[in-house]
């Protein structure tokens, strides 16, 4: 009998500590982190223009259009009628004086005439655009008196010069191994002048042209001497 009171004691007792077990609270889940979604920047989509025209000259047309990153397209017509279509990425120190120019123009909240009264045609005709999705605005002149406006149309005008330059590069690389003397002779010309638009966008086309064995020696030691001008 004293083994079944035992027995009963001990059951009993098992029971109690399985409750005592069963009734600890449940753990409280992990707290889910709060992702807090990110605020997306607006995206700029202004569009920039830059308009050449010329037919007497070599280069008779150019049209660049870019983006607020200062990507887009450059198109020209050389020596024939059939345009050519370029990448251009404006390099970060030109957008700087670019974007600072059409800052100061303030060119969609303005309806000024930057042509001149004095009349250069001959010369070439101009045109700047600005869309912003909005707005959209074009002004045409050959000569500006307005200085700031005259002073966009040069700085576009060496963004044209450096990308139409390296195209000439590097078709001659490919096909007329013999005219790459007379082009470095030429782009250092432009870098003397000032009218390259960024000249350190040009160090890695040169750093082949140095070591290209497909050019003329005179042509590599030239383009040598210009990587130094540039990286004074």
């Amino acid at each position: 009998m004293a083994g079944l009171i035992t027995a009963g004691a001990m059951s009993v007792s098992l029971a109690q500590d399985t409750t005592k077990r069963n009734d600890r609270p449940p753990e409280q889940p992990s707290p889910t982190p709060q992702h807090t979604e990110e605020k997306k920047q607006p995206v700029d989509a202004t569009r920039y223009t830059y308009e050449f025209n010329q037919p007497a000259f070599v280069v008779s047309h150019i049209v660049i259009e870019h983006d607020a990153l200062g990507r887009g397209n450059i198109t020209f017509v050389q020596r024939t009628e059939t345009p050519i279509v370029e990448p251009i990425e404006i390099s970060s120190s030109a957008q700087g004086r670019i974007f600072g120019l059409w800052t100061e123009l303030r060119f969609l909240d303005s309806n000024e005439n930057y042509q001149a009264a004095k009349n250069f045609a001959h010369l070439g005709t101009y045109k700047i655009g600005m869309n912003d999705g909005k707005r959209k605005r074009i002004a045409e002149f050959n000569w500006s008196d307005n200085k700031t406006a005259w002073a966009l149309a040069a700085e576009y005008r060496n963004v044209a010069t450096q990308a139409i330059w390296i195209f000439d590069m590097k078709l001659a690389r490919e096909m007329q191994p013999l005219n790459t003397p007379s082009l470095l002779t030429e782009v250092e010309g432009y870098l003397t002048r000032n009218e390259l638009s960024d000249p350190h966008q040009l160090v890695p086309l040169l750093n082949e042209l140095k070591t290209d064995y497909h050019i003329p020696l005179i042509a590599r030691n030239h383009a040598d001497r210009i990587l130094k001008k540039i990286e004074k």
